[in-house]
């Protein structure tokens, strides 16, 4: 066999191994969802990627070594998703469309990947997973800063903090009832959210805030 045939193979089986990898990690994101973590047995999660308990354990020594594959892929996802859902268009946007936007973007994603909700903010969330879901949040706080810091200048560092901070609290108050909703319902659902964030924010980085300080200077809204 020739070195580039040699490569050529090498190549395959680590493509071969990356994707079992990501058959065992999403194998056990539904046995987590459905069961909860300590629950969700090596073996079932070995069943449920239609491997062998040994060949799980090629690629992971334990379920804890699972679990870092889990928060490692959490971390990665929850970055990509808010780089597309804080990018620098956010701050152009209308207010109440922008407010829609991330709202159903995050009812659909917690849809798709429900084992890290269950991991990352259920009652039962470890110290550990609270600590990672904590940087991530730090993380969100400061992109939606920047983006109201965009949308309303003027506006203090310590206000931009506070409204973040609410907006972060509020969003994770009423995603579980979003998400444990009838599909039929949670568009509804969503709307309520929507206007409850859009008359917290709206005084502050929305539309209303240029009107009614033109309304006290005398100045037209621009």
């Amino acid at each position: 066999m020739t070195a580039g045939g040699s490569d050529t193979g090498q190549v395959r089986r680590q493509e071969r191994g990356r994707r079992r990898m990501a058959q065992i990690l999403d194998a056990a994101e539904d046995a987590i969802a459905e069961v909860g973590f300590e629950e969700a047995t090596t073996n079932a999660i070995a069943a449920r990627a239609g491997v062998s308990p040994g060949s799980l354990y090629q690629f992971f020594r334990n379920k804890d070594e699972i679990l870092d594959g889990i928060v490692e892929r959490y971390t990665a996802t929850s970055r990509e998703f808010w780089d597309r859902q804080l990018s620098g268009e956010a701050a152009r946007m209308d207010l109440g469309d922008f407010i829609e936007r991330v709202l159903g973007a995050l009812a659909t994603f917690k849809t798709e990947r429900p084992a890290f909700w269950v991991l990352f903010h259920g009652s039962a969330a470890s110290p550990k997973l609270g600590e990672v879901a904590d940087r991530i949040r730090a993380g969100i706080g400061d992109r939606l800063r920047e983006v109201f810091r965009q949308r309303a200048p003027e506006v203090s560092e310590e206000r931009l903090e506070l409204l973040a901070s609410v907006t972060i609290s509020t969003v994770r108050g009423v995603l579980p009832m979003v998400m444990e909703a009838p599909p039929e319902r949670r568009a509804a659902l969503i709307a309520e959210a929507k206007a409850l964030l859009l008359g917290y924010l709206g005084p502050a980085v929305g539309p209303e805030r240029r009107e009614g300080r033109a309304e006290a200077t005398g100045e037209a809204p621009r």
